[in-house]
């Protein structure tokens, strides 16, 4: 039977409950056991999928096509299981399962209240969420609870997993509280006191943690520690320093070096070998040894809250550390570039465009792709980067001077980027493929298999065919194909299912290497195999760097790209 390790919050949010979970993750998976993690979320939407990036951050597509919290994105990093649906879900979710339980009569009359059967609903959720495939369950299952101990929203949670300990036996359930001890300049000292009322609250709803995560911008001298064990009744030894470090990939073996691992097999009656860490330590190694640097433009619309592209920075930071190289990413508002032009991009050696959502600072990512394609800067351009960079060589290159996507310009005569059911019919009947009436379900989304053209960038950094996911609306429009590839643009991989753009590119000799994907390599990732796609954007750019690091900005073409007027020149 799956014995579960419970994380909760307190003090303040963002603290790092995600990678403390996947770290522990990491921890016990490396002394022989099969984990999984859940993240319970109390929020009373769906999925995040209809959240605003500012409001949530990134949202995180799973193998299944599930829209999820982007912790489950660290889950992934840290361990092998690969995620689902079944791993994260929200308030929304278990109200709209007992409501519709109780419709179907199925509570057989009785008044349906929050416990117990709201708490009831959260725990058949965490017993669905310990399976790794149907007939296989974790060995251990983290649940991170998500919130802050205290919040309204979270106390059906909290309820809930309180009783699992009654439910399944103590040495079934183990309770790790993460919080911050915060350091007062102005006193000079750290103070324990927040942690102590937060665990103070956590025990007034009737948990008591077995250990206590002290979050820190440094580590804590055991006074601290023997304060914080006295005050909230846990043993020294389970008062763990979790304080600020240079990549979050070290954390596995700062809880092993406090023997976190142990506490926890402790906990639920575990004998176990001792934890291997070779692989993070390996990768520690080569992470330390980065003796290149690598300057990459971001040219996004969230770029003000960095949560919007962890992913994309994590896998970014996978490849160059497997390249022996320094990743810096520069975060660049596309609407900056509208209002003072692309200057600022000469001092990068990449540039890369990611997806997003809606109008706002479109002509500047375009304007950015420009001048990646005329200066002949390593690019890459993912979802609605790539959707961008066709629509600016169909405009700049292919004549078609108001070339457009119907998400942006419903009537324009060049629909270069189009939904569906917009540009192909099937059986005489206009039909939404892949699309249904709400905001939460009207997208290609999860897994879907990709064959790629010999002969192709493309082909050498996958072969024939890869597996990625996919979280979009708009598609390449197909009919348009012909004029485009004739005035040079290379569509270098297709959906097998029905021949959708996946992939473009142009040739080598005309460009060293520029790319757009419609799917979201960076999902795929993890610290301890980089992306492949990844490597050779990275690659690419380190070769710019160290093939122009004496040459001025001012030999690249920064001239400034109006809305209206274009350059029609070819390749």
């Amino acid at each position: 039977m799956t014995k579960f390790v419970f994380i909760t919050g307190g003090v303040v949010s963002s603290l790092g409950k995600g990678i403390a979970a996947a770290s522990l993750g990491a921890l016990l998976e490396s002394r022989g056991l099969k984990v999984t993690v859940i993240k319970m979320d109390p929020y009373l939407n769906m999925d995040p999928g209809t959240m605003s990036p500012f409001q949530h951050g990134e949202v995180f597509v799973t193998e299944d096509g599930a829209e999820t919290d982007l912790d489950l994105g660290h889950y992934e990093r840290f361990i092998a299981t690969r995620m689902s649906r079944i791993n994260n879900f929200t308030t929304g979710q278990i109200y709209d399962s007992v409501i519709r339980k109780e419709r179907k009569g199925q509570y057989l009359g009785k008044t349906v209240q929050v416990v117990p059967h709201i708490t009831n609903e959260i725990q058949d959720f965490i017993f669905r969420g310990a399976k790794i495939s149907h007939d296989d369950e974790a060995e251990v299952a983290i649940v991170e609870v998500g919130g802050t101990v205290g919040d309204i929203e979270s106390l059906p949670f909290l309820e809930a997993i309180r009783q699992m300990a009654l439910r399944l036996g103590d040495s079934m359930t183990c309770y790790v509280h993460l919080t911050l001890v915060p350091f007062l300049a102005s006193a000079g000292e750290l103070k324990t006191k927040p942690t102590q009322h937060s665990v103070q609250r956590l025990r007034e709803i009737g948990i008591l943690p077995n250990l206590i995560l002290c979050r820190a911008d440094r580590f804590i001298p055991d006074d601290e520690r023997k304060k914080i064990s006295l005050f909230c009744n846990v043993r020294e030894e389970a008062v763990i320093s979790v304080y600020d470090v240079d990549s979050i990939y070290r954390i596995p073996r700062i809880l092993c070096e406090q023997r976190v691992d142990d506490l926890i097999c402790r906990s639920l009656n575990l004998s176990l070998p001792e934890a291997d860490l070779s692989i993070w330590d390996d990768l520690l190694a080569k992470f330390s040894n980065t003796s290149r640097i690598v300057k990459i433009a971001m040219v996004g619309k969230y770029v003000e809250l960095r949560e919007s592209y962890k992913s994309l920075n994590e896998a970014l930071t996978h490849a160059g550390i497997h390249r022996q190289a320094k990743v810096t990413v520069d975060y660049i508002d596309s609407e900056m570039i509208q209002s003072v032009g692309t200057s600022k991009l000469t001092e990068f050696d990449a540039i890369l465009v990611p997806g997003g959502f809606g109008e706002r600072g479109i002509e500047g990512k375009i304007e950015a792709i420009s001048f990646a394609r005329l200066n002949k800067i390593p690019f890459l351009g993912i979802c609605l980067g790539m959707q961008l960079a066709v629509v600016e060589f169909a405009r700049n290159v292919a004549k078609m001077p108001l070339a457009n996507s119907t998400e942006f310009d419903a009537k324009t005569g060049f629909p270069v980027i189009a939904l569906i059911n917009e540009w192909t019919r099937i059986d005489g009947e206009k039909e939404r493929r892949h699309l249904s009436s709400d905001k939460g379900g009207t997208m290609r989304l999860g897994n879907q298999k990709i064959k790629i053209k010999p002969d192709s960038l493309a082909f050498k950094i996958y072969g024939e065919t890869t597996l990625e996911r996919h979280r979009h609306r708009y598609e390449c429009n197909n009919i348009l194909l012909p004029k485009l590839e004739a005035a040079g643009l290379i569509f270098s991989g297709f959906t097998e299912k029905d021949s959708l753009v996946e992939v473009i590119e142009f040739c080598q000799n005309q460009h060293p290497w520029f790319m757009g994907v419609q799917f979201h390599p960076e999902f795929k990732s993890n610290p301890r195999a980089s992306h492949p796609l990844f490597l050779s954007f990275i690659e690419a750019a380190l070769r710019r760097a160290e093939g122009l690091s004496n040459i001025s900005g001012s030999q690249l073409k920064t001239k400034k790209l109006f809305k209206g007027t274009h350059e029609t020149s070819r390749l």
